[in-house]
């Protein structure tokens, strides 16, 4: 996410005139921002806003959401970015799931090979802390998208952010307020069964 500053203030609407938003804007950085949907809940369960997402970033994250509840079952929908199936997470799942099997060498043998090898690992229904993935191309299927879709349109969409730490600050306040105030889970109407024309 972008952090901009209009350039001029927005100018609010009047009768006869709507609202009129500076187009020009200047550019302070930007922010990653990783964040569980707690689906049952309909709410945002952890959020980790940084200045990248990376593995590590990523790992981090994950970490930190299991050590809310370390012994509890966990199931985490996710795309298929190569962070979500890096080598780190297999290492992490194995550790906290107390498997004891050796995991090869990544690029090698085992179950570090490929991508393909780790991400079966990490989706293995039988593991305590797991992983789903959406199918390429569908991220719509996760449901933390459309609460990205809201953030968007709520906070991001008209902002006026004059640093990266006023984004940050604006960001978490939105989290705090939607869990608060609109968490609710969202009801999917889709059947399944294919679109009419």
């Amino acid at each position: 996410m972008q952090a901009l500053e209009r350039k001029h203030p927005t100018l609010p609407a009047r009768p006869g005139l709507v609202e009129r938003i500076e187009f020009e804007y200047v550019r302070h950085g930007t922010l990653c921002l990783i964040a569980n949907w707690d689906v049952a809940a309909g709410r945002i369960r952890e959020a980790t806003i940084g200045p990248t997402r990376t593995e590590q970033d990523f790992l981090a994250h994950i970490r930190t959401t299991v050590d809310t509840d370390p012994n509890a079952t966990w199931i985490f929908v996710a795309d298929q970015l190569c962070t979500h199936v890096s080598e780190s997470l297999v290492r992490f799942v194995a550790e906290r799931c107390a498997l004891q099997v050796d995991l090869g060498a990544k690029s090698k043998q085992g179950i570090l090979k490929s991508r393909k090898s780790r991400r079966a690992f990490l989706s293995d229904p039988s593991h305590r802390i797991r992983f789903v993935y959406t199918p390429r191309h569908c991220s719509w299927l996760n449901q933390i998208e459309i609460w990205f879709s809201i953030l968007v349109r709520r906070r991001l969409k008209r902002g006026s952010f004059p640093s990266v730490e006023d984004l940050q600050e604006r960001l978490l306040a939105f989290i705090r307020y939607f869990n608060r105030a609109l968490a609710k889970p969202f009801k999917w109407t889709y059947t399944g069964r294919p679109l009419q024309a």
